[in-house]
């Protein structure tokens, strides 16, 4: 299963070819797309901005996705990410910290340009 993180989201909605290749494949393998909450917001603050037709078209994307659930397992591993992240001296955005605990948590890949959840172990990445 693959969890969707917001970069993708925005390329599909955008038309950027090669996010439309990958949802192509997405669908003719008959994988369900998932999305967290915090990507989801993502999209939607941008979507916001525009307004009018890019507004609907986020909200119909979004609406067509399954939900991943922030629960408490994932604030769990949200703070441990982060924890060895600080420890580091690499810490990540709230958002990304979220998407990738979520994501991880719920046992999935996530589908993403941004190559800073690599970061993360465990975490599994697939681009496009």
């Amino acid at each position: 299963m693959v969890s969707l993180d917001s970069t993708f989201l925005i390329d599909l909605l955008r038309g950027v070819p090669d996010a439309m290749e990958r949802l192509d494949s997405l669908e003719r393998e008959r994988e369900p797309g998932f999305v967290t909450p915090p990507a989801a917001t993502e999209v939607m603050v941008r979507a916001h901005r525009f307004g009018g037709k890019p507004l609907r078209a986020a909200e119909s994307l979004l609406g067509s996705l399954h939900w991943l659930d922030f629960d408490w397992e994932s604030c769990r591993l949200a703070g441990r990410i982060e924890a060895e992240l600080v420890v580091q001296g690499n810490p990540m955005s709230a958002a990304d910290l979220f998407i990738a605990s979520i994501t991880l948590r719920h046992g999935q890949r996530l589908l993403t340009r941004d190559r800073d959840f690599a970061r993360v172990k465990g975490l599994r990445i697939e681009t496009y």
